[in-house]
């Protein structure tokens, strides 16, 4: 697997990062951190333990590194739980967070996939 076909599989957008980093092995590098990345985690166990302001800033960490390198679906959904937590809509946010956690896992998977090639 390339790291465009990551991409596709993790509904990235592959031009963009590359615009942004300016390099394949730039991206290739930032792409194999994500996956030590702990944001995913805590928001997770900040929702469930009810810690909504923690919740807060790790939905909008994931929010800003999903941006930042270019994981447009995953962006979308930690976007849209990080505005729910923000506003403090927390019964929207808990309504959310499956779709966060089935675009995470979407992204991981593709990311393991290219880092077994």
């Amino acid at each position: 697997m390339t790291i465009q076909e990551c991409y596709a599989a993790l509904d990235g957008d592959y031009t963009d990062v590359l615009n942004r980093l300016y390099s394949e092995a730039l991206v290739t590098k930032f792409v194999g951190k994500f996956l030590s990345d702990q944001s995913f985690q805590l928001l997770e166990s900040s929702l469930k333990a009810g810690s909504y302001e923690e919740a807060f800033r790790a939905a909008h960490t994931l929010k800003g590194v999903a941006q930042n390198l270019s994981f447009t679906k995953l962006y979308q959904s930690s976007h849209e739980i990080t505005e729910a937590l923000r506003t403090k809509n927390y019964d929207f946010a808990v309504q959310l967070m499956p779709l966060v956690a089935e675009d995470y896992a979407r992204t991981a998977a593709a990311i393991q996939a290219f880092q077994a090639k």
